[in-house]
């Protein structure tokens, strides 16, 4: 398997390889056709490669993206325990802060060749200079970035690092020092906790910091959707950056890598979470904090907005003994919240529950929460097969990301084990091709199923100012309203904008969903391994109602609008 790129991939450019890719990441569940437009025209835009902007907005996760670089290539992805233990090879013939800039670390050297493990296995750069530096032959493995740079941070210690050299170490500290002073005087703690504050009075879910050249830009997410707020000075960035990184407890003086930390304060006396990220860019350090308010959070279906037969339905699934239950749908559809719910329903002192999660999200009373963290292979397949052997009653995993860890979570289903995920997948349906192509056997799928929810959210319509109008004919013909309602005439409510809102039209987010049930009729279509438009089909047949038309319910109902639900479920309605 440790072989080089294939002849046929060698021969083809750039370009086709990474649409290649784009084929692979869809064909695999990570992504759709909508986010590879996106992707595309801000590849276009900022003359960067796709894959590299499907990353850096967050589009496609990095293990998601190495899978894919490894099917197109035929090399296996690096494993955690893969890289060297204690010694770098060849630290005669490459040097760290080569090996950091084109993010390659070597694995193992003969005569003849050395295998490399890459973040980026399609720049032909890399094969090619470690072949003219060390003489031998350069075979591949594509890396996942995370594992790598622990890796590298491991083999190669700060000393090692591109500007720590000894010389200039000095001004290093100083100017790290100066920074910490800055930060720690008072007109720049206020301004920080002003912004914190302010996010939270006004319920924001994120904080985004964002230096440029000529002003500092800060964002609130409101509803899935980013506002623009009043930013301090451009000259405070720095200040600004360093205060919160002081309040995480993150290392000041690193500004060329990222780093994740957490801060927790009391807000109006309230304690709130704070979960920070920290990543360089072109004029400084981009800050996202990702406001994690319990008192905020509804752990309750009904006021997150299903429907009462999808509750009926999940409800049912997760009272099971054993079994797989899973939450599918894009990052931000609400699935940690959807299965936190179920969890504290189940909660009880019979019960031992267990997460495996990345991250956690918000810590629940009386669960026992687990913290992947695979710089150290802590994965979630490495942790699910430690946690079979404590005995639990319900087990959460994070999400489902791989082969590996689907087989031990049908194993753990076959063995007595009621077992909680996610997928990235658009629908219900694609669920059951999604674990197919993991390697989970069909007649196992049928075995261990007991349902599947795909769902979305949609903001909800400002019950202080909406408005409700005669829905337009051309509208109720396209959506076929008429069938959907017996009242006339068909009335659709639309934003309008008052202070509660922000003027936006929408407050708060709603949840809608489809609950797909394994019967008879799904299982024989699982067997004949029919794709999921026919397993759509036959569930809908089987009176599942599907996402969509749960958006058009809601609509009707007057709590949001269809404009919304069309933009969260599909783009051509």
């Amino acid at each position: 398997m440790e072989t080089r790129m294939q002849t046929p991939v060698e021969t083809i450019s750039i370009g086709e390889q990474l649409e290649a890719i784009g084929c692979i990441l869809m064909q695999q569940g990570h992504c759709d056709q909508r986010t590879l437009d996106r992707a595309s025209r801000v590849a276009l835009e900022s003359h960067q490669r796709m894959d590299a902007v499907l990353l850096q907005l967050g589009l496609v996760s990095e293990r998601g993206l190495a899978d894919a670089y490894s099917r197109l290539l035929s090399v296996p992805v690096t494993e955690v325990h893969g890289y060297p233990a204690t010694e770098p090879v060849l630290a005669d013939k490459l040097t760290a802060r080569f090996l950091r800039h084109t993010r390659v670390v070597p694995l193992a050297a003969d005569a003849t060749s050395v295998l490399l493990a890459a973040a980026d296995p399609l720049d032909p750069f890399t094969l090619a200079a470690v072949e003219v530096a060390t003489g031998r032959r350069a075979r591949l493995q594509v890396a996942v970035p995370i594992e790598l740079e622990a890796a590298l941070n491991r083999l190669y210690p700060e000393a090692d690092r591109p500007g720590s050299d000894s010389d200039n170490d000095a001004p290093l500290e100083e100017d790290a020092e100066r920074l910490k002073d800055l930060a720690s005087e008072a007109p720049v703690i206020r301004l920080v906790n002003l912004l914190i504050t302010r996010a939270v009075e006004t319920q924001a879910s994120d904080i985004h910091i964002e230096p440029f050249e000529d002003r500092l830009r800060v964002r609130y997410r409101y509803d899935g959707v980013l506002h623009e707020a009043e930013a301090p000075p451009r000259h405070l960035a720095a200040a600004v950056t360093s205060r919160i990184k002081i309040m995480a407890r993150l290392d000041i003086a690193e500004r060329r890598m990222p780093q994740d930390g957490r801060i927790k304060m009391a807000v109006r006396g309230q304690d709130v979470d704070f979960r920070v990220s920290t990543i360089p860019s072109l004029h400084g350090e981009t800050v996202v904090l990702r406001i994690l308010d319990r008192s905020a959070v509804t752990f309750d279906y009904a006021r997150l907005g299903l429907s009462p037969a999808v509750i009926r339905k999940l409800g049912t699934a997760l009272e099971l003994p054993n079994g797989i239950v899973l939450v599918t749908g894009p990052t931000g559809s609400g699935k940690t919240t959807t299965l936190y719910t179920g969890l504290l329903a189940l909660n009880a002192v019979t019960r031992k529950i267990v997460t495996v999660e990345d991250p956690i999200e918000y810590q629940l009373q009386g669960i026992n929460q687990i913290q992947v963290r695979a710089q150290i292979g802590l994965t979630f397949a490495s942790l699910l097969r430690s946690i079979l052997r404590q005995d639990p009653d319900v087990i959460m995993v994070g999400e489902i990301r791989d082969g590996e860890t689907a087989q031990i979570a049908v194993q753990a289903a076959l063995t007595g084990h009621l077992v909680l995920s996610t997928l990235h997948t658009n629908s219900a349906a694609a669920a059951v091709t999604r674990l197919r192509d993991m390697g989970v056997e069909d007649y196992l799928l049928t075995a261990v199923l007991r349902g599947i929810m795909a769902q979305r959210l949609v903001r909800r319509l400002c019950p202080d100012c909406r408005r409700s109008e005669p829905a337009p004919p051309e509208l109720v013909t396209r959506f076929g309203l008429d069938r959907r309602t017996d009242a006339r005439p068909i009335m659709l409510s639309h934003a309008v904008g008052c202070a509660a809102c922000r003027q936006t039209g929408y407050r708060g987010r709603a949840a809608i969903a489809e609950f797909l049930e394994l019967g008879p009729a799904i299982e024989r279509l699982i067997f004949e391994r029919a794709d999921h438009v026919m397993i759509e089909r036959a569930a809908i047949a089987h009176g599942m109602e599907p996402m969509f038309d749960a958006g058009l319910a809601a609509a009707l109902a007057g709590e949001t609008t269809i404009e919304e639900v069309t933009r969260s479920i599909r783009t051509d309605p």
